[in-house]
């Protein structure tokens, strides 16, 4: 009787988990159908199978939003703000950490806190700081505060994950006369693998994707993202659904790829800094 019990039990929660994951994908459905198919085409019936595909959107795509440029830009601010938020958001936990004094224990409590205040909130107070500091208009500014936003949930994911390293691990180095940084970036940093890769993948899929903040910062047309590049075909009277949706395809692919590729990462990741966190 229990294991008939057990084996229905299994079969509905399978067919919940397949009926879970048609409805996510039926957005993409939708995207990649009407993608090909002509403008007429998705105002008839956007839900229908295409019946001829049309590769002309994403040649007539890829030249209106000047896509190599809109990739390339993409991905410099990607690498270089992950490449900040690694460093030097992996050094301040590992301060945190180490050092357990009042002040650090409030700092990171700031942080902790900093990362529920919605961005809409402090759009404005970031402009004027950012015109201050002559942020605005150029990459290395949207570096800038893509580090301050995404320090927060950095250094805590970080906190967590080397709180599980012992601190045995560190001794020997010191011992031997090794320095603060040389104990942390040739013992302890190579040992956060697997908290770095999930961090990379959070944030990739955060930058890449955003469209609000480089809206604000980046003021230049040859300073255009992809999501920016893709909102040009959408103008006070028109809609140009069959390139839009072409654009959205070019600009997904790359960072779905990267996902699906380092994917595994991320549960080991989250779960080995949640062991003493």
């Amino acid at each position: 009787m229990e294991t008939k019990r057990y084996t229905a039990r299994t079969f509905t929660t399978e067919i919940l988990a397949v009926l879970l994951v048609f409805v996510f994908l039926v957005p993409f459905y939708f995207l990649l159908s009407n993608s090909v198919k002509s403008f007429a085409d998705i105002l008839l019936d956007a839900a229908a199978l295409p019946q001829a595909i049309n590769w002309e959107n994403y040649a007539k795509a890829w030249d209106i939003m000047k896509y190599p440029q809109a990739f390339i830009n993409s991905l410099l601010i990607t690498v270089f703000s992950i490449a900040g938020l690694v460093v030097i958001s992996s050094m301040a936990a590992y301060r945190m950490v180490r050092r357990p004094t009042k002040y650090n224990s409030i700092l990171f409590l700031m942080f902790v806190a900093a990362m529920v205040i919605p961005f809409q909130s402090i759009m404005i107070p970031l402009m004027k700081v950012a015109s201050w500091f002559s942020l605005v208009g150029s990459l290395p500014g949207l570096w800038v505060c893509y580090l301050g936003f995404g320090s927060s949930l950095t250094i805590f994911l970080y906190h967590g994950f080397i709180k599980s390293i012992p601190l045995e691990v560190e001794e020997p180095a010191v011992v031997d006369g090794c320095t603060p940084y040389g104990v942390f970036w040739r013992i302890v940093f190579p040992l956060l693998k697997p908290m770095t890769v999930t961090i990379i993948i959070l944030n990739s899929l955060w930058i890449w994707n955003d469209f609000l903040l480089p809206q604000l910062i980046l003021s230049k047309p040859e300073l255009r993202t992809i999501p920016l590049s893709t909102f040009s075909f959408f103008g006070q009277y028109t809609k140009q659904w069959d390139l839009a949706l072409a654009a959205l395809v070019m600009g997904v692919v790359p960072i779905v790829i990267f996902f699906l590729s380092l994917q595994r990462h991320i549960i080991e990741g989250i779960t080995a800094g949640s062991v003493k966190g």
